[in-house]
């Protein structure tokens, strides 16, 4: 496996295997990921956006993981910055990079994939603050949540509902730049495309 950083192009390129790990990771309904797809495709050219990809050695990919500047009329940030009130607003949202997608196939998951792609996102992120959403889930059962807990997120907005969603979101944020230090085999190993 080798981690990669990806450029609009690059994601744009292989648009149909994002969607097709989305899904698989989710567990999202065909007609949903037809309209991710737009989505993804529309965020490659927001401000600031930094991608990376895991490929496996065929050149398959194993998993991926994206964000960009978070501002004022993207729908994501107005939906939670609705729920803030004016100081975690000012704090967490006045300088934000957003994770808005990180994702490992099933397969492929529980072998620090997704580590490595989040420490190389954060470690290529710009702002002050990094957010993320990610369903309800228990703690200490969910890779997602024990990944974002290892790397020191903390709750910003629980048991928050998105329009169109009818699972709870947890909203969670940290300050950046990313400084601790990960276990070696979190380490980024990311080589050129």
């Amino acid at each position: 496996m080798r981690l990669v950083p990806w450029q609009p192009d690059d994601m744009l390129r292989r648009l149909d295997d994002v969607v097709s790990v989305y899904g698989e990771a989710m567990g999202y309904r065909s007609e949903l990921l037809q309209t991710r797809r737009g989505y993804i495709g529309a965020h490659v050219r927001r401000a600031g956006f930094r991608a990376v990809a895991t490929l496996t050695t065929e050149g398959q990919l194993a998993g991926f993981g994206y964000g960009y500047a978070s501002g004022t009329g993207q729908w994501w940030h107005d939906q939670v910055r609705s729920a803030l009130d004016d100081t975690d607003r000012h704090r967490w949202l006045g300088n934000c990079f957003e994770v808005v997608e990180l994702h490992v196939r099933p397969s492929a998951q529980g072998h620090g994939i997704g580590a490595r792609q989040l420490r190389a996102l954060l470690a290529m992120a710009e702002g002050e603050t990094v957010l993320l959403s990610t369903p309800e889930a228990d703690e200490q059962q969910s890779r997602a949540w024990r990944l974002y807990r290892r790397f020191g997120f903390e709750d910003v907005l629980r048991q928050f509902y998105f329009p169109g969603d009818e699972r709870a979101f947890a909203i969670l944020g940290r300050e950046l730049p990313l400084t601790e230090r990960a276990p070696a085999e979190d380490a980024p190993r990311i080589v050129g495309i």
